[in-house]
């Protein structure tokens, strides 16, 4: 069994308020979640309206499909033109590991 997750930085476009964080950053979590079936979630920077970090978690059999996985969700914050990546942590975790 492999667990991944990845933390992505995000640094947000034209937003000057809490609640336009809101309407970029839930829409973002909204697709990780529903096109790649993990578990996301704003984690960070929730007081800073043009930050904010989102965790992206995941549990498969082998590596190859979470690295897959894990790479493609980068991939989706990356290329979106309200959000500028600074940075991107990711972790993979085997069960053999203990």
């Amino acid at each position: 069994m492999w667990t991944g997750t990845l933390e992505l930085d995000l640094l947000l476009g034209d937003v000057h308020s809490l609640k336009e964080k809101r309407s970029v950053v839930r829409p973002l979590v909204a697709e990780l979640r529903r096109r790649f079936e993990v578990s996301a979630a704003e984690v960070g920077h929730l007081d800073l309206h043009r930050r904010a970090a989102v965790g992206v978690g995941l549990v498969a059999a082998d590596r190859a499909h979470v690295v897959e996985v894990l790479d493609a969700a980068e991939r989706l914050a990356a290329y979106r033109p309200e959000v500028e990546l600074l940075s991107a942590r990711r972790r993979l975790v085997s069960s053999d590991d203990e």
